[in-house]
């Protein structure tokens, strides 16, 4: 590759003909389809900014994904993979979790009040200091609500 340098008169002239490259960012579904698409820098900005978008991320693949203090308020994420995903401190208030993959998730501190988990699977994720809220996000579980929401959430209490 050769190194052309021209002056700042010469590069204003011309500026309009040079094309920038930019990255894209893809976020595919499980099946390895795009879903979305973003020229934002990182792949938390490009999933709040789908779904700031209201897109559909049903299925979508964010394996690993780093979307530590992400705002995924209202979130369309059936059937996503979000094994092993970094979600500390995520808003994931209102999303859209049903059949989710959530192994070893990290949702410390996340806020899950009036998200969908139904038929989620959270084995092994660290929920510590996550919030779920009873039905209508403002109330805290009471102690007796407390073994039929981890049943609801698949977990086996002996």
């Amino acid at each position: 590759m050769k190194t052309l340098t021209i002056s700042d008169e010469t590069y204003e002239k011309i500026k309009g003909q040079i094309k920038e490259d930019t990255k894209k960012i893809e976020i595919k579904n499980i099946d390895g389809d795009v879903i979305y698409t973003s020229s934002k820098p990182t792949l938390k900005e490009a999933v709040e900014e789908a779904v700031g978008c209201k897109a559909n991320l049903y299925g979508a693949d964010l394996y690993k994904a780093d979307l530590s203090e992400a705002n995924l308020s209202e979130a369309d994420l059936y059937g996503a993979n979000l094994c092993g995903a970094d979600l500390y401190g995520a808003n994931l208030c209102g999303a859209d979790l049903r059949e989710a993959n959530l192994s070893k998730a990290d949702l410390r501190e996340a806020d899950l009040s009036k998200a969908n988990l139904s038929e989620a699977n959270l084995s092994e994720a660290d929920l510590y200091g996550a919030k779920f809220y009873g039905q209508g996000g403002e109330q805290k579980l009471t102690k007796k609500q407390v073994p039929e929401f981890l049943e609801a959430l698949g977990f086996e209490i002996i």
